[in-house]
């Protein structure tokens, strides 16, 4: 995520913490695209994807992991287990955390995704 991301990358790492996963990784990037973070929770290997926005005139920011997105996500994670080795016998999870954007003053609203995609079907669940 750009710099004007990164605020929303430390806020979803705090909360995957908060929830016991170990962060191995934060923007990882191959030529296939970036992986905003990579983390551990128990024995899955977990890809995160953080997305934002201002408004809703796209749809929010859950939607805005489309198959597109997914496919190019899903490219940079196979690079990332063929280069660290981590791949085999580890079962792996991609998560969207998405930072909606505010209805009022209050603070914006956090969803996070557990298992929004796979590789195998290459379909969302958000």
């Amino acid at each position: 995520m750009h710099s004007r991301g990164k605020p929303f990358e430390e806020q979803a790492e705090r909360l995957l913490k908060c929830h016991g996963l170990a962060i191995l990784e934060r923007n990882y990037s191959a030529r296939t695209g970036e992986i905003d973070i990579i983390a551990t929770d128990r024995d899955v290997l977990v890809f995160v994807e953080v997305r934002a926005r201002s408004h809703q005139r796209f749809g929010g920011a859950a939607n805005s992991v489309d198959r597109r997105k997914q496919k190019r996500i899903i490219l940079t994670a196979q690079h990332y287990l063929q280069r660290h080795n981590r791949g085999k016998d580890r079962r792996c999870r991609f998560d969207v955390i998405a930072f909606e954007p505010r209805q009022s003053e209050a603070r914006r609203p956090v969803h996070w995704f557990r298992g929004a995609f796979t590789a195998e079907q290459g379909n969302a669940y958000i």
